[in-house]
């Protein structure tokens, strides 16, 4: 057995674009890979990689999956030898054991963790909005610094009450344990024994994970004293490695992969006040070092990073070594520097989104060049700093992997610090040479050498249209976990004419998800058929955490592609790949029903599907009835299952009498 936070390291590690290429040849397409599927005998590419979504998906034969069911399907592996392999390609030790009740335990504990975040990330929101300490400390602050409504909801914004324990003592009337509140960070523990909030007065910034979960919280104190700490940061826990997180990627992992570059600045403002300026593809190391983790998980989306400075010399300079960082992963750098005196955040606010783009544009020059002029200017005349800037250069140009690029940039530096060609080729191969790169490092440039040099394959041509799901209860239930996830947090009016709010009044329609969860709960229902019963169980679990949001981004996909079971991962990819917007079912064609948008779909495709759904239940139970009439003599015990079928007739002519547009 490999223990949970091992295989949630493996799974963090794993890019999977560069899992398949292991073993296919991938061609980039928009901002997906494609290539011809490696399951079945194919001329034209219908096997598509989705870098941002973590999963890849065969549109001809059907396979789908992670890079760890990639792994199992290609090589005929088991799951824990696929984890396995995975992990020893990103030199991840495992440790296999049988799971003890400890580890059980440290399992459960993880969990609990992940829940007393969700809610104090609820209660900082709530707070926020819904107290005058709140509006008048909090939404004052963020409006003074001109961040909008919608940036505070996008980004989970938030405040933490002054009075000391307010949220120690709000979560524990609420059931949670002061346990999982000390070691999350939320509260410290006194000696006296009693709890106190950490960002007790300080305006709240969530930290997501990349499924979207909160993890920590950053909290900024509002006030001017100068011994207290203007940030504070949830320490490091069970859930949360700051090395291993950059902030505003859940939120822009999206537009990352669709601009193919990744824009990286330093704080929680800056990256807020670019989203409000349309720039959406931006992260911040949220004021820490930059970490090997950190751009592993850059690279996990794009190759490409463009780094924004403010005029700060001393501040560049300081950063210098954590470019190299990016380099050295075979990522391709880019620097903006930003006239004296500003700021992203400063600059981004006073900027629309097209001027800002055009600034990045127009200003941005490529990290090696940038280094060399920066250092130049120090260097003036003096020979022994000149020498000094040579080496400098020379160790970041030897730490990139591919070969290319190293000749283009020694050409370059050699023009802007007049230096022979030859010389600086010769420093970067003895720099190269002298450096013991370690095996990991060795196999990632062999890979990236032959990538470079691979064959192209042809287009994917557009995948083919999804099919009916049918009437079958196994087909029902794949249509119902399909709506919710896909729409299980879009709000639908799924209400009859004469049940809507009367004029003035404010509808609350249901999510989706909470329409179906209600509607089969309220008969005892659950789903069961196939894959898609544990689909449903563990959508069950995550929505309790969470019933009340009400974004899509917000669900945690990554508890499907990431199941340990394939066939709940190749079911969900399945689901998330075919891109096609709702549209009438050969059932809705077959009784005339004409529909004319996704929300009209929707508010007539749910009803019904849960609807057929409890029909075909009923229908079962009453045939499993009457087949234990056969061969009975008359008495009570056929007196008892008589009237259990009259009540199951009951209830399919109410069902029917309710959804009275359903053919049944």
């Amino acid at each position: 057995m490999i223990d949970r936070t091992t295989v949630d390291r493996i799974y963090a590690a794993a890019n999977i674009v560069e899992v398949v290429n292991d073993f296919v040849t991938l061609r980039k397409k928009g901002v997906n890979y494609q290539a011809c599927c490696p399951f079945h005998n194919e001329k034209t590419p219908s096997f598509v990689v989705s870098p941002s979504k973590g999963v890849f998906k065969c549109f001809g034969c059907g396979k789908g999956g992670n890079a760890v069911t990639f792994v199992m399907e290609h090589e005929n592996m088991a799951y824990h030898e696929a984890l396995k392999y995975v992990a020893h390609k990103y030199g991840i030790e495992v440790r296999e054991r049988e799971m003890t009740p400890e580890d059980k335990k440290q399992n459960d504990d993880r969990e609990s963790m992940m829940v007393v975040g969700s809610f104090a990330a609820d209660f900082f929101r709530d707070t926020l909005h819904n107290t005058s300490e709140g509006q008048n400390v909090g939404l004052g602050y963020f409006r003074e610094r001109g961040i909008a409504d919608t940036m505070i909801e996008r980004f989970g914004l938030g405040f933490c009450p002054a009075a000391g324990d307010a949220l120690s003592k709000a979560a524990l009337t609420a059931g949670y344990r002061e346990e999982f509140l000390v070691r999350t960070g939320l509260s410290i523990k006194r000696d006296t024994g009693t709890l106190y909030d950490r960002f007790a007065g300080r305006v709240i910034f969530p930290i997501h994970g990349v499924s979207g979960r909160v993890i920590a919280f950053g909290g900024r104190t509002l006030r001017t004293d100068k011994k207290v700490a203007k940030y504070v940061n949830s320490p490091e826990s069970e859930i949360y490695h700051k090395s291993n997180i950059l902030y505003g990627l859940y939120q822009a992992k999206r537009a990352i992969s669709q601009h193919d570059c990744c824009i990286l600045v330093e704080g929680y403002t800056d990256v807020i006040s670019m989203h409000q300026s349309g720039i959406e593809h931006v992260v911040a190391s949220s004021g820490t070092s930059l970490t090997t983790e950190q751009v592993k998980l850059i690279g996990r989306f794009t190759k490409n990073v463009t780094v924004i400075y403010d005029g700060d010399p001393a501040g560049i300079k300081a950063s210098l070594r954590g470019i190299d960082m990016i380099l050295k992963e075979g990522l391709n750098v880019r620097v903006v520097l930003l006239p004296d005196g500003a700021d992203p955040d400063s600059f981004a606010n006073t900027r629309s989104a097209s001027q800002l783009q055009d600034y990045i544009t127009e200003n941005e020059q490529d990290f090696i060049s940038f280094k060399a002029k920066l250092l130049l200017a120090d260097a003036q005349n003096d020979p022994l700093k000149r020498a000094a800037l040579i080496t400098d250069v020379v160790e970041s140009i030897a730490v990139i992997p591919e070969a290319i690029p190293r000749s283009v940039y020694i050409r370059e530096c050699a023009r802007l610090l007049s230096v022979d060609e030859g010389l600086l080729q010769q420093e970067v191969r003895r720099k190269r040479r002298d450096t013991r790169f370690s095996d990991e490092e060795r196999e990632f440039i062999r890979k990236r050498e032959i990538l470079d040099h691979a064959s192209s394959v042809p287009a994917l041509p557009v995948g083919p249209p999804i099919e009916g799901y049918g009437s079958s209860v196994e087909g029902l239930e794949r249509e119902i976990v399909t709506y919710l996830l896909r729409y299980g947090r879009q709000k639908v009016d799924f209400s009859e004419p004469d049940e809507r709010p009367a004029e003035g009044e404010e509808p609350h329609p249901p999510t989706v998800a909470q329409a179906i969860i209600e509607d089969l709960q309220a008969d005892g229902l659950i789903l069961t058929r196939s894959v898609y019963g544990p689909i449903y169980t563990e959508y069950l679990a995550a929505y309790a955490e969470n019933p009340g949001c009400d974004t899509d981004d917000q669900f945690p996909m990554n508890r499907f592609t990431d199941h340990p079971d394939p066939a709940v991962c190749n079911a969900v990819v399945d689901m998330m790949m075919r891109g096609e917007t709702l549209r009438a079912s050969k059932l809705w064609e077959r009784n005339d029903i004409v529909v004319y948008s996704e929300a009209d779909n929707l508010a007539i495709a749910v009803p019904r599907a849960v609807t057929l759904y409890k029909t075909k239940i009923i229908e079962r139970m009453i045939e499993e009835l009457r087949a234990r009439l056969i061969g009975i003599e008359f008495g009570p015990a056929v007196a008892e299952i008589m009237r259990k079928i009259d009540l199951l007739n009951e209830t399919r002519r109410k069902i029917s009498t309710r959804y009275s547009r359903i053919q049944l």
